[in-house]
């Protein structure tokens, strides 16, 4: 059994009018105070935020329990100096990040200017491990159509410095702002992906190697391939389904490979496209099919991904978790649609964030 391991990075706020609060270095302190010698809670690239790392697990109900414990504790930690945190990929209410202390996002900031100052913004990566480079290398060249699809399911950031943007996930459209992100063509074999991350870092636009920042690539640390296109979701249930479909993705990408069947030959313009329309619309109307790369209903398309993982998902034993949470997610809808019925609702941003706070928490 393959096992998933999950990072989430939560925005730092003020609990009663949801402003970002730069606390992350306190908010470690007190971690490191309260429990030495835990490695759960790291700093990100700003103070107003704050990233967790799951272990890796094998059992997707112990995995959702895990992510559940985790914003727990950050919200109790955070809680004791007056702050809370909250699952939003991007911050609502205008905000003037503050940079975390550390020479590699100094680096950042100096070589790549402003871009790097509104990159305030939260994610969910995913880790599935693998058995070898160039298994995982397969596995990236198998995935690339459906990760879109994953990007949808999890938008969360329809709001950016006060103002509705009209995407469903405008966290990927700052994110994509990097140099290096993106999808990625087909690589073929370990050989030549590590020679083209050999080639990027040689140019000097890029510090190293963990700043090859592709939509999945393979971990720089960990034996897994990282997929890194979904926003921190609002719900630890969401959370859970991404890691689930992820590593059902993962699985059937790997038979494929041993099977010898081919990669898609998908062109990065193309799946340029399916992104953004991913990115714009989340799961309000079209995706693109990864099948014919024309628009199709968004539950077409989940439906689609639940067949093409559906051996891997029975497998493992997460078929019916991951048809019930398909199911659940097209009744109620996306971080985003909850997000803007939130802003329906209460009528103000600012109760968006705190209602948020609370969602998070469970």
């Amino acid at each position: 059994m393959r096992t998933v391991g999950v990072e989430e990075e939560l925005l730092l706020v003020d609990p009663e009018s949801g402003d970002p609060k730069a606390l992350a270095a306190a908010v470690l302190a007190r971690v490191a105070h309260d429990d030495p010698g835990q490695h759960v809670f790291e700093k990100e690239l700003f103070r107003q935020m704050l990233e967790f790392a799951t272990h890796p697990q094998e059992d997707m109900t112990a995995l959702a329990e895990e992510i559940v414990r985790c914003r727990k504790e950050a919200a109790r930690h955070a809680g004791e100096l007056g702050c809370a945190v909250v699952a939003l990929a991007t911050s609502p209410l205008p905000v003037s990040p503050s940079l975390s202390v550390n020479h590699r996002y100094e680096w950042l900031a100096d070589r790549y200017g402003i871009p790097t100052w509104e990159q305030l913004v939260c994610g969910c990566h995913v880790h599935v491990c693998v058995e070898s480079d160039e298994e995982g290398v397969a596995v990236l060249d198998r995935i690339r159509p459906w990760l879109p699809v994953l990007r949808a399911i999890s938008a969360n950031s329809p709001f950016w410095q006060g103002k509705d943007t009209s995407y469903a996930s405008y966290r990927s459209r700052v994110w994509n702002r990097w140099p290096s992100a993106g999808p990625t063509e087909p690589f073929g074999s370990a050989e030549r992906y590590h020679r083209r991350v050999e080639e990027m870092v040689a140019t000097g636009t890029l510090l190293d190697e963990g700043m090859v920042y592709f939509d999945a690539r393979l971990a720089v640390r960990y034996p897994t391939v990282e997929i890194r296109v979904a926003d921190v979701c609002l719900s630890a249930e969401t959370a859970a389904l991404i890691a689930t479909l992820a590593r059902a993705l993962v699985e059937t990408a790997a038979r494929d490979w041993r099977a010898g069947r081919p990669a898609s030959e998908d062109s990065v313009s193309l799946l340029r496209l399916a992104d953004w329309q991913a990115a714009r619309f989340g799961l309000e109307t079209e995706l693109l099919d990864p099948a014919t790369m024309r628009p199709a209903p968004a539950a077409h398309v989940l439906r689609s991904l639940l067949e093409h993982t559906g051996d891997a998902l029975t497998a493992a034993g997460d078929a019916e978790r991951a048809e019930q949470g398909v199911a659940e997610l097209l009744r109620r809808g996306n971080g985003a649609r909850e997000q803007r019925r939130l802003l329906e609702r209460a009528g103000s941003l600012r109760d968006v964030v705190t209602e948020c706070v609370r969602h998070t928490q469970g």
